[in-house]
């Protein structure tokens, strides 16, 4: 499992100086669900800059320049490719149609190579599943709707995915992992990280206040484009035919199959923890849903 974050200052009403103890702070959080890498994606006035390390997210220091104000991170738990490699670890830069691009990816695909046989996709040195998703976007040319819902469709496994452009337009491709995403419209600011538990956690540690908060909805199929003018527009996606499951789930709907990939991380994490995987699932059987889980793991905040 990895972590996504991210903060988008589209009020322009941080200080460069906040943006980075901020970026910071949710980077030190994130690393519960990952230390092996982290990185982050961002624009200054030239260029699409992607800034990563094969450190946790506390090891890591953030120098911004002024105009970075849309700031897209990750944190890796290495699953595919070594992330002392640095060309492994995310985010991935890419180029759609003329257009600079920064993605991010949390879970794991399964038919990576497949799919670069059957779209011939060139050749690379980096050896990470999610990579895959990049050369898909720069096959298509571009990163409108059409275009994320193509790569959303073609890529079996768990995932959600964020993607910066060159315009300061942050795309979530939003399948089966967790997303939580916080909106500030007092301050004109976004603050984002995979779980609830996670983004909380770092919020506790954060200066200031941000005023009142608007939990913005995410769901499992869903394409979410936020512009730099913090306007959201979104679309959607088949994520049922195209998420993967193991076969005796054939048929759930993607909220519900929850007992494939995802529970076995999730065990994995639990007895890296010093908890029992029949926990897990004892709980699982009383109803409590795969992020709750993810909360008692990562935060001990189920109740």
């Amino acid at each position: 499992m990895c972590c996504l974050f991210g903060i988008l200052d589209y009020g322009h009403t941080l200080s460069q100086r906040q943006r980075e103890q901020m970026l910071s702070i949710l980077a030190a959080a994130c690393e519960a669900r990952g230390t092996d890498a982290t990185g982050i994606a961002y624009n200054d006035a030239r260029a699409l800059r992607i800034y990563k390390r094969p450190l946790p997210g506390h090891r890591m220091r953030f120098h911004l320049p002024s105009e970075a104000r849309f700031l897209m991170g990750h944190t890796r738990m290495a699953t595919q490719g070594s992330a002392h490699r640095n060309r492994n670890n995310h985010p991935f830069p890419g180029r759609a149609g003329g257009l600079s691009f920064a993605l991010a990816h949390n879970g794991v695909l399964h038919n990576d190579r497949a799919l670069r046989r059957r779209w011939k996709l060139p050749e690379s040195s980096i050896e990470t599943d999610s990579y895959v998703a990049v050369q898909l976007l720069e096959r298509q040319g571009g990163l409108s709707f059409t275009d994320l819902r193509f790569m959303a469709e073609q890529v079996e496994g768990s995932f959600t995915f964020t993607v910066l452009d060159r315009s300061n337009t942050l795309s979530i491709v939003k399948g089966d992992n967790p997303f939580c995403l916080y909106h500030y419209p007092r301050k004109g600011l976004y603050l984002y990280a995979s779980t609830e538990a996670i983004l909380q956690q770092a919020l506790r540690r954060m200066p200031g206040n941000f005023g009142p908060r608007q939990a913005v909805s995410v769901a499992c199929g869903e394409i979410l484009k936020i512009a730099a003018d913090g306007m959201l527009t979104r679309s959607e996606f088949d994520d049922d035919a195209n998420l993967w499951r193991p076969a005796a789930l054939w048929g759930y709907s993607c909220a519900a199959w929850g007992r494939g990939t995802h529970m076995e991380a999730l065990q994995s994490v639990a007895r890296a923890l010093g908890h029992a995987p029949e926990e897990l699932e004892e709980l699982a059987q009383a109803g409590f849903t795969e992020e709750e889980l993810e909360e008692w793991l990562y935060g001990g905040l189920l109740e």
